[in-house]
């Protein structure tokens, strides 16, 4: 019974994992759309996350926590530019002027664009003529068609929200063609924004996998890069924008948004899915990523009413599909990796006990040879 519960638990922390994702993807939406500057959310944000993580890393690694360099610390630096700051602005815009569900769709498109930018840095190997490596190369040409149909297809909208509106049909005739521009100009704004956005987060677990490699301390390193995105976020925002009114929070909405994404989207998340990597591995924890989108539109939707077009889907659809099937030949190239390691220990275990019986044999044949001499 108590194996059985152990067994399940890795699914039911990601599954918690991707939900608290979803509701992190609505709030932010909501806080945006009162008008709270981008970089001062990401500043809270990353603050809360260094004061939550820093202890967690402190208590957990103290004991083996290896020497911090100057070289180290320019990786995290430049981790921190392309992981947190940048990435986190270019997301919150692209949400903003898009939506929850549809800016899940780019985020789930992160593993593939990792696997093609890993292949030139050698992290990843293709092999055309084994399935693995076919079913790889297959899924990320799905993922980037669907890409392709998300960013230039949008479609027609699939639900009807007008009885939501209280505007008369008078005004609204009269408003239909400037607010029709200004949502496709801003649809496109957050579109560039997201890819841009799914380029440099894909960018960062290129470099992670360097850091990683030098500093194997996760939640130490993700602290500091935490504390290194919250100053970059800050000078950015100063040198943008000099009103300090902006810094200040109104209403109880922005500081649970920053609480919740702070703590729980940037803690709590992350030592999820860090314990999820260590007992099930990379590819189980990533296979989960789809589940955000699909929750995230659960909540949009029917709370926010939030539009979702015909593109979204077949889009989102297609990308779901090409992320499984990259993640399926990534599982099946992982587990003839392992059969091959095992077939190799087996044989040198073999061969190791012949030279010992050899030299055996000659041992005993050279004392008996001088038992009889003498």
């Amino acid at each position: 019974m108590r194996s059985t519960c152990d067994e399940w638990k890795p699914f039911i922390v990601m599954i918690a994992i991707d939900f608290s994702f979803a509701a992190v993807n609505i709030l932010l939406k909501k806080v945006l759309e009162e008008g709270m500057n981008h970089l001062v959310f990401i500043t809270y944000r990353l603050s809360i996350a260094t004061i939550f993580i820093a202890p967690i890393g402190y208590f957990r690694e103290r004991n083996d926590r290896p020497r911090l360099t100057f070289r180290i610390l320019c990786y995290l630096f430049c981790s921190a530019i392309v992981g947190a700051s940048v990435t986190q602005y270019f997301f919150l815009l692209g949400i903003q002027y898009t939506s929850a569900t549809f800016s899940c769709a780019f985020i789930n498109m992160v593993p593939v664009v990792t696997f093609m930018m890993a292949l030139p840095f050698g992290l990843e190997t293709v092999k055309i003529k084994s399935k693995s490596g076919r079913a790889k190369i297959l899924g990320s040409l799905v993922c980037i068609g669907g890409a392709l149909m998300l960013t230039l297809y949008k479609g027609k909208p699939l639900f009807n929200f007008s009885h939501y509106e209280s505007v008369s049909p008078v005004a609204k005739s009269s408003e239909v063609n400037l607010a029709s521009t200004r949502t496709t100009g801003k649809w496109t704004i957050g579109v560039i924004a997201l890819a841009l956005g799914t380029i440099f987060w894909s960018s960062w677990f290129i470099l992670q996998s360097k850091i990683s490699k030098r500093y194997p301390c996760q939640y130490s390193s993700t602290a500091i890069m935490s504390f290194f995105g919250a100053i970059q976020s800050a000078v950015i925002c100063f040198f943008t924008d000099h009103n300090l009114s902006i810094w200040v929070l109104q209403g109880k909405i922005q500081i649970i948004a920053i609480l919740y994404a702070g703590m729980i989207g940037s803690g709590l998340c992350f030592v999820g899915m860090s314990w999820c990597v260590k007992k099930r591995g990379p590819v189980f924890t990533a296979a989960f990523s789809p589940l955000v989108q699909i929750m995230a539109a659960m909540i949009d939707i029917p709370v926010l009413h939030e539009q979702l077009h015909l593109g979204s889907v077949m889009g989102s659809i297609l990308v779901i599909i090409g992320l499984y099937i990259l993640l399926w030949g990534k599982s099946m190239e992982m587990q003839n990796r392992v059969v091959k390691l095992v077939q190799e220990a087996e044989e040198t275990k073999e061969q190791e006990p012949q030279p010992q019986i050899q030299q055996l044999t000659v041992y005993v044949h050279a004392e008996t040879c001088d038992s009889q001499c003498h």
